[in-house]
């Protein structure tokens, strides 16, 4: 007969646990765990806002790369890549979707599945004539820069209401009739808002749900559909779906990411035997041209931000290019149900 650990949850409880680790840190014969864990806070230093640099980190996809650039930014000078690499990380021959990709971070991560080998790729908004629209200018700048043949990138663009059950299944539809199949699925669709929680208007918090969580599932379980030889899905959530933002009030978009990643860990688990993967990317503050715009005009807010990040600045969204592609791509065929963390060390302190 098996037996059944329980661990209480109480605040006792967890302060035990929490002295009994300080006890293992010690190396200290005779020094108090309490003494040890009194002293940590000793050593949180908070980075300030005059060390920390900002830069220049907007997304705007290039007119035209210049001899050398790789088209993102990277830690060291290199060419474009022509050595030998991995090919699991290629999306070669992957029918790939996008949500909310007519622009933002969406839209970057719909371009870096075809800079990753992808040629058959939908781009889901809200408005149709965005989303074809953004389909077209990334046909037009693949061609143009001598990365594609013309005709050799099959993008679309579809309008969909991600919140609306029956658009989202219009639209997987029009999906089937064109590529037959889903093979990558990339749900950036989402909103955020800033009330006091006791004056967010209960509709917007319906809406926003809506959106971010119901939109989310909507769309996982219509792309699965679509999946019979499996595939791979990369929930978008966000470090606030573990941590408490700061100032900001977004009591709500904090625990719609948390419910993304949960999600995320749950499908991987009910869909695992029929070859699909689910896994969670979770952003932490990223400088796209929307959010520059808003620290702009209040640079106290940029500032407390900056200083709570180890690296000292935002993120670029090209720094989430690696893991689309890791997670998008057979590199990651034993990973499911894990959470990629991208934000410069903030929820490390």
């Amino acid at each position: 007969m098996s037996t059944l650990r329980v661990i209480s949850r109480s605040p006792v409880a967890r302060r035990a646990l929490s002295v009994s680790a300080a006890s293992r840190k010690s190396n200290t014969p005779g020094v108090p765990p309490q003494k040890i864990l009194d002293e940590y806070d000793e050593h949180r230093v908070e980075r300030t806002p005059e060390a920390a640099s900002m830069g220049d980190h907007t997304f705007k996809q290039p007119k035209s790369l210049p001899p050398g650039d790789v088209g993102h930014d990277v830690l060291r000078d290199v060419g474009r890549h022509s050595k030998r690499t991995l090919s699991s990380f290629s999306v070669e021959g992957k029918v790939c979707v996008v949500t909310g990709a007519a622009r933002g971070l969406g839209n970057m991560m719909a371009r870096t599945l075809v800079e990753s080998g992808a040629t058959q790729l939908a781009i889901l908004d809200l408005n149709a004539q965005d989303a074809q629209k953004a389909a077209d200018e990334l046909i037009a700048w693949f061609v143009a820069e001598g990365e594609a043949e013309d005709g050799e990138v099959d993008a679309v663009g579809l309008g969909c209401d991600v919140s609306d059950e029956a658009s989202v299944q219009r639209a997987f539809q029009q999906l089937k009739e064109r590529f037959g199949r889903v093979d990558i699925l990339v749900t950036a669709a989402d909103i955020v808002e800033n009330f006091p929680a006791g004056e967010y208007p209960t509709e917007r918090v319906k809406k926003l749900l809506d959106i971010n969580v119901m939109g989310t599932w909507f769309c996982a379980r219509e792309a699965a559909k679509l999946m019979p030889d499996g595939g791979s899905q990369v929930l978008i959530g966000s470090m606030s779906g573990s941590i408490v933002n700061v100032p900001q009030p977004q009591t709500p978009y904090n625990f719609s990411k948390a419910a993304v990643r949960q999600m995320a860990r749950s499908l991987a688990v009910e869909w695992a035997q029929q070859r699909i993967r689910v896994n969670c990317i979770s952003p932490g503050y990223m400088l796209t041209a929307l959010t520059k715009a808003i620290l702009d005009k209040d640079p106290v807010l940029r500032d407390t931000w900056v200083s709570k990040i180890p690296q000292g600045r935002m993120g670029d969204p090209s720094d989430l290019k690696g893991a689309v592609v890791y997670l998008a791509s057979d590199a990651s065929k034993y990973t499911t149900g894990s959470e990629l963390v991208v934000d410069g060390g903030y929820t490390c302190l």
